[in-house]
């Protein structure tokens, strides 16, 4: 499993000709390591008296982002789980009408579980955004440029995740529900990296005073 491997294992099954892991189980690898980061920001930010204010609500961020991370593990898995039962069935038999019908309807059963694998990623990405907002604001001012790097990580997550929405959504059938799922889509993706540039900016602009 994924979540079980040292990263010199995973990158390695990631630059092999396998086809999993790939590019949807790395967007959510980097959604991991912003949490990772997020979570570093809040360690050195919690047992300080400059922060005793804010210290039980950086507990509750902390407690949200490790479940965000265990979340983004699974759907590393996830993702790689969802792709096998796709890849058979491009080799599944059309020869008549009634082999056509079948195979297009595994097909569209599996293209639209492979859709959704990301748009998950997506989901748990955009959750990532607000506990890093919330760090940028409030966390050590020592470790504001690890908010940064993390909310770029997630950022990735974001942007990478959503190329594996649109490479399964188009090639379904029933346009209708292709639809529905790019618009959800398009809605994080556009919502997710303006936030997320915002809290990159802060950064940098706290960076260079």
């Amino acid at each position: 499993m994924i979540k079980e491997q040292v990263i010199e294992g995973f990158v390695e099954e990631l630059s092999s000709k396998k086809p999993v892991p790939g590019g949807g189980g790395a967007s959510a690898m980097a959604g991991a390591l912003g949490t990772a980061l997020g979570l570093m920001v809040g360690n050195l930010t919690v047992g300080k008296k400059r922060y005793a204010a804010v210290e039980a609500e950086v507990y509750e961020r902390m407690t949200e982002l490790t479940e965000l991370q265990k979340e983004m593990f699974i759907l590393a898995d996830e993702d790689a789980r969802v792709f096998a039962p796709l890849a058979a069935a491009y080799s599944l038999p059309s020869g008549t009408e009634e082999e056509k019908a079948h195979k297009e309807a595994v097909m569209e059963e599996n293209l639209r579980a492979a859709s959704l694998v990301p748009l998950q990623i997506m989901e748990a990405a955009q959750q990532c955004i607000s506990h890093l907002e919330f760090l940028e604001a409030n966390g050590s001012v020592m470790a504001v440029s690890d908010v940064g790097v993390a909310v770029q990580f997630i950022r990735t997550a974001l942007t990478g995740a959503v190329m594996n929405v649109y490479i399964n959504t188009k090639s379904m059938k029933q346009r209708d529900e292709a639809e529905k799922i790019n618009q959800k889509a398009e809605k994080l993706l556009e919502e997710g990296t303006k936030r997320a540039d915002l809290v990159y900016e802060k950064v940098l602009s706290r960076l260079k005073k």
